[in-house]
């Protein structure tokens, strides 16, 4: 009789192909969700980076106006002096590096208005124009 039970616990130590299955695809699950959450995470991110980088942008162009006395044809005026400028002593850098790309790797766009300007990022979709532009 001893001989039984040992067989039957024997049997009874490992698990099953269809309870490994079953863990295997809770886990694939579990891990999809995951990193949906993760994708929307890393987006808000880089929509907040986007911002933030507009924001400095603005800042630096608000006193380069204030001291100039104007606004910059070329945004790159605000790390490196412009030939342009009608007096060279005024320039004052605003930024030490050449302005970044974006977070998904595109050029901010400078428009300038007159007195005004507009910085936008054209953000993950990579068209101009569309719901999500992020702008100053």
């Amino acid at each position: 009789m001893s001989r039984k039970r040992n067989a039957r616990r024997t049997s009874r130590l490992g698990f099953t192909l269809m309870e490994v299955l079953l863990v295997l695809v809770i886990l694939v699950v579990l891990a999809g969700f995951a990193i949906q959450n993760l994708t929307g995470t890393l987006e808000g991110a880089k929509v907040k980076q986007a911002k933030i980088y507009i924001g400095i942008l603005s800042n630096a162009l608000k006193q380069y106006q204030l001291e100039v006395g104007g606004l910059p044809s070329d945004i790159n005026a605000l790390h490196q002096q412009p030939s342009d400028i009608a007096d060279p002593a005024s320039w004052v850098q605003k930024l030490d590096k050449p302005i970044a790309l974006d977070p998904w790797g595109k050029a901010y766009e400078y428009k300038l208005n007159g007195s005004s300007f507009e910085i936008r990022s054209i953000g993950p979709d990579g068209q101009s124009g569309t719901t999500d532009d992020i702008t100053s």
